[in-house]
């Protein structure tokens, strides 16, 4: 299970280079694959790339990914308030694509942050509904829609 987490994620990191300077992504990879770490050593062990451990791996992702995105927007509308160096927009608008869409959308309500800028909220909702029309045609491709 370590194996197939630290390979995908590893493998999306040396693929995609933003990623590489997002130390939020890096929080992410290292708390899904210590989540994986710990599920193998204290629970159950799952067979190297095989589709339970990849549900699994998808679960993990999820939860990370929004725990992170929330922390990142929190950590932004700290920066805001004092006036120090912020989270860029881009690296916000990456851990939302990544997945991080729901606890982003609860942040900004949370935290009352990035709410009223009509640029980012534009891109914001650009991205949901691209996520969710990709959602859909690969569930409908998998015939899971039928």
């Amino acid at each position: 299970m370590i194996l197939t987490f630290t390979a995908v994620l590893g493998l999306l990191l040396v693929l995609v280079r933003p990623l590489q300077r997002n130390p939020f992504f890096i929080l992410h990879f290292a708390l899904v694959v210590g989540a994986a770490y710990l599920t193998e050593t204290y629970c159950f062990k799952l067979p190297p790339f095989q589709y339970k451990t990849f549900l699994l791996l998808i679960v993990y992702h999820l939860v990370s990914i929004n725990a992170v995105t929330f922390l990142a927007y929190g950590l932004d509308k700290r920066a805001a308030k004092r006036g120090d160096w912020r989270v860029s927009e881009a690296r916000l608008h990456t851990l939302e694509l990544l997945g991080g869409w729901i606890f982003a959308y609860l942040a900004q309500k949370f935290f009352h942050h990035k709410t009223k800028k009509k640029s980012y909220q534009t891109m914001f909702w650009l991205m949901l509904v691209f996520q969710i029309s990709l959602i859909y045609f690969i569930l409908n491709y998998l015939g899971f829609l039928h």
